[in-house]
């Protein structure tokens, strides 16, 4: 069952998070819903919300508010899913009796530390976007974890991950990071994006076995390589950085899609050589590179021709015979 409490009108009821007292709201609380919606409702805290009467209550979605502290979980014992996405929260605690959480979204606050999730052990994913993060710690208990996301922080260096086995989707983009690492032990991560860093060499890859989705895009890459253990890999981009030369892609039998775009590309041959035998590939992006600036009346035919398996070229999808 899903319920919302609509966003209060009074001003006077607004800054005590007064529950509207009138029969429906009375009705929709004694069934006891299992998703709770209070998006956007001008929350300031959690106190006087009543949370406690929610015996039953799985998802619980605070969205867009003016939270400032985690508080009144405690008695939530069935509790699988917090949003907290865009409030006002600078330090994570009052979660460890909320042991049955399995989504965790603390995107779009003011943290600075991630901490105060060491006893949620049945968490899968948890988000921590936009935030004041410069270190990755404290996670190390977490090893049911398959989605982390840490995009838009401060973080300088990958590490302190090892024990995350269960790993599946690593997302880092839009930090400050220089060198791919501490990435060996991910044995089961799938999809890896580390987009708007300052990465300048493709390595540190060769433990990453099911590594099928990789977004290296806008760093300072200037080869393709180190990705020979790789094989696994569906999608590979690494749109507007400084390539020159396509290679080391040829051995990529599972590869579907190339996002190369932005790059330093020229070489026709180089794209006969590395993509003409990979049957399933069906999508690259080549648009802003030599390839296209240089002849761009004759290029999209050219790679039409080269790589007669592509179902679609840049932006654009092309035709059946």
């Amino acid at each position: 069952m899903l319920f919302f409490i609509p966003a209060k009108e009074d001003s006077d009821n607004e800054s005590n998070n007064v529950i509207p007292e009138d029969p429906l709201a009375r009705n929709a609380y004694s069934n006891e819903p299992n998703d709770l919606d209070l998006t956007h409702d001008r929350l300031k805290t959690l106190e006087g919300l009543g949370l406690e009467r929610f015996t039953g209550l799985k998802r619980l979605c605070l969205r867009q508010n003016h939270i400032k502290q985690i508080q009144c979980l405690e008695t939530l014992s069935l509790l699988e899913d917090l949003d907290l996405y865009d409030n006002l929260i600078q330090k994570v605690d009052n979660l460890d009796q909320v042991v049955t959480l399995r989504s965790l979204d603390l995107s779009f606050n003011k943290i600075k530390k991630i901490e105060g999730v060491a006893a949620l052990v049945n968490l899968t994913d948890i988000y921590f976007v936009q935030n004041r993060l410069s270190v990755i710690d404290n996670l190390s208990s977490l090893v049911n974890l398959t989605n982390l996301e840490l995009g838009a922080n401060k973080i300088r260096k990958i590490e302190n991950l090892g024990s995350l086995v269960n790993l599946e989707q690593l997302w880092l983009g839009k930090n400050k990071i220089s060198k791919l690492e501490g990435l060996d032990q991910l044995k089961k991560l799938k999809i890896l994006s580390i987009q708007s860093n300052r990465i300048v060499k493709l390595e540190g890859l060769d433990g990453l076995e099911s590594l099928e989705e990789l977004y290296v895009s806008h760093n300072g890459v200037s080869r393709i390589e180190g990705l020979e253990k790789n094989s696994k890999l569906r999608v590979v981009d690494v749109i507007a950085n400084r390539i020159s030369t396509l290679e080391n892609l040829a051995h990529l039998t599972a590869l579907e899609e190339l996002w190369a775009s932005s790059n330093q590309l020229s070489s026709f041959d180089e794209v006969t050589n590395e993509l003409e035998n990979l049957a399933g590939l069906h999508t690259v992006y080549f648009e802003h590179n030599p390839l296209q600036t240089s002849q761009p009346s004759t290029y999209r035919n050219r790679i039409r021709l080269l790589l007669p398996q592509l179902r679609q070229l840049d932006a654009s999808l092309i035709r059946a015979n």
